[in-house]
């Protein structure tokens, strides 16, 4: 039985994913940072279901307390066979209008959390010869968003990064991939207005809005057997809106 550890798990795209990972007969790590309540609830439906899971509590833009996670999963379930790099944070604002620490913070937590964890889970991967990391990135990385500068640069690093390290440890027997979602209706979307929900709508060739599990069953095939011989790889799900 393998095991997936995925960040921000606790809702929306993450906790889609766990759901289909326990589908498919994986144990389960449940990340969260400050949704324990909604962490704990998921984790109790899996268990449920019949899928062992356990639940983890982590700020993934520190270091120190990723790796502490990481060993807590280690210790439940053994090796972590697939890392999927889901937490992150959004920001709609102004270029001018954006400071210092929300550049920081949105940088620290969208693409520094991503380094520290697959910098923690890679030893055991290569020891193993054997892994899979799965980075949720954006289209905004791909292409950029006004208002969204911030988000779109840290976006682009984990696009940046996920390419480079599929390359270092593609010899260890590693595939590291992204996915890059269009615009998903989860809790980033609430500070947008009907209005704009809909012009998003009309923007995509698919006239329609990506929902959560659109997402976690592009992760999941990412992390699979049928996905072997696939690595270095960012894969656009977005309904057409960027091609």
């Amino acid at each position: 039985m393998r095991t997936v550890l995925i960040t921000g798990a606790s809702r929306g795209i993450g906790a889609a994913c766990a759901r289909v990972f326990a589908r498919d007969g994986y144990r389960v790590a449940i990340h969260y940072h400050h949704s324990k309540q909604k962490a704990e609830s998921l984790c109790g439906e899996l268990i449920a279901a019949g899928c062992d899971a356990m639940t983890v509590c982590a700020d993934v833009s520190d270091g120190a307390a990723v790796r502490e996670m990481v060993a807590a999963v280690e210790k439940r379930f053994g090796c972590i066979d697939v890392l999927v790099n889901n937490a992150g944070i959004a920001m709609q604002k102004l270029f001018t209008d954006t400071a210092d620490d929300e550049w920081e913070k949105m940088i620290s937590t969208n693409l520094g959390s991503v380094f520290y964890a697959c910098k923690a889970v890679a030893p055991a991967m290569i020891r193993a010869h054997s892994g899979c990391i799965v980075n949720i990135a954006s289209m905004w990385g791909e292409v950029g968003a006004s208002c969204e500068v911030a988000y779109s640069a840290a976006k682009a690093g984990v696009i940046g990064l996920t390419k480079a390290l599929a390359k270092e440890l593609g010899p260890s027997g590693i595939r590291v991939n992204a996915v890059s979602p269009g615009v998903t209706m989860t809790d980033m979307m609430k500070g947008f207005s009907d209005e704009d929900v809909a012009a998003l709508r009309d923007e995509t060739p698919l006239c329609a809005l990506g929902k959560p599990e659109d997402i976690a069953r592009a992760v999941v095939f990412l992390a699979s057997d049928n996905a072997c011989y696939i690595t270095g790889q960012i894969l656009g799900v977005n309904g057409g809106m960027v091609i």
